[in-house]
């Protein structure tokens, strides 16, 4: 038997709502400038990144990313 466990994102108060978009860009943003501040292995930016990538659709992650390293994200991750 494996021992995987299988966790979702919890109850954020900020995103009452059934629409997770806000949320979904919120934690992208605020794992982005986190592993900026304090690096990958800083645990409060780990449940950043879980909450991200629970949420959000894996196309948006995908071009988020592209323009990341292409440097046309539309926010500065080091401000």
């Amino acid at each position: 038997m494996s021992d995987i466990k299988i966790q979702t994102a919890g109850f954020d108060a900020r995103f009452p709502n059934v629409n997770q978009t806000k949320r979904c860009w919120q934690n992208y943003f605020d794992y982005t400038k986190c592993v900026a501040k304090k690096g990958e292995d800083f645990p409060p930016c780990k449940q950043f990144l879980r909450t991200y990538l629970t949420v959000c659709p894996n196309e948006w992650i995908e071009r988020w990313d592209t323009q990341k390293e292409e440097g046309t994200l539309p926010f500065d991750v080091n401000a």
